[in-house]
């Protein structure tokens, strides 16, 4: 339990932490050469695929002992300068691949964001929607409860004879028993 939270610990600060100050000193402290700015956009994007594949991952593997050890000494490999591993990962795997699935990579991209932007006003309508009749029905609630109402209007609705009547009648067939 405490080896997995210090390992998780551990691949937050050489995982994300790290590299991300790294990227930061690139860019802003210096004047980035494009091999270095190369590199760091391939690390982020490897580590980007990594995250979201290991949500399904995680679940499949995560019983494996060692696991979260292993990860981390792969993210430890992947930005470790002498060992150029994501060099080696990005230009063996997914340079490959993306060149390969280009255009259907563009064209699934355009349509979830066409899909998105379609929901998303479709949810902006619903709640504009859903806010304007709430909104009047709150006024007609406040005007309603603000108009004075006359004293026989409101003798005939708050009164009802048997609760007003202190007597309380006796039915006809009760008294003849």
């Amino acid at each position: 339990m405490i080896g997995s939270f210090l390992t998780r610990g551990l691949l937050m600060v050489f995982g994300y932490a790290y590299p991300a100050y790294e990227c930061y000193k690139t860019v802003e402290l210096n004047k980035p050469e494009i091999e270095h700015l190369q590199f760091w956009c391939q690390y982020w994007i490897i580590v980007a695929v990594l995250t979201i594949s290991e949500r399904v991952g995680d679940a499949l593997v995560s019983w494996l002992p060692m696991y979260s050890e292993a990860k981390l000494a792969f993210f430890i490999y992947l930005w470790f300068p002498k060992t150029k591993g994501t060099t080696y990962v990005y230009d063996s795997f997914f340079r490959p691949y993306i060149s390969k699935h280009e255009d259907e990579i563009d064209r699934s991209l355009i349509e979830v964001r066409t899909r998105a932007g379609n929901m998303a006003m479709i949810y902006l309508q619903k709640a504009i929607n859903h806010g304007h009749t709430r909104f009047f029905e709150i006024l007609q609630y406040i005007s309603e409860q603000s108009t004075p109402k006359s004293k026989s209007e409101e003798k005939k609705q708050t009164t009802t004879p048997e609760v007003d009547d202190p007597i309380p009648k006796v039915k006809e067939n009760e008294v003849t028993k």
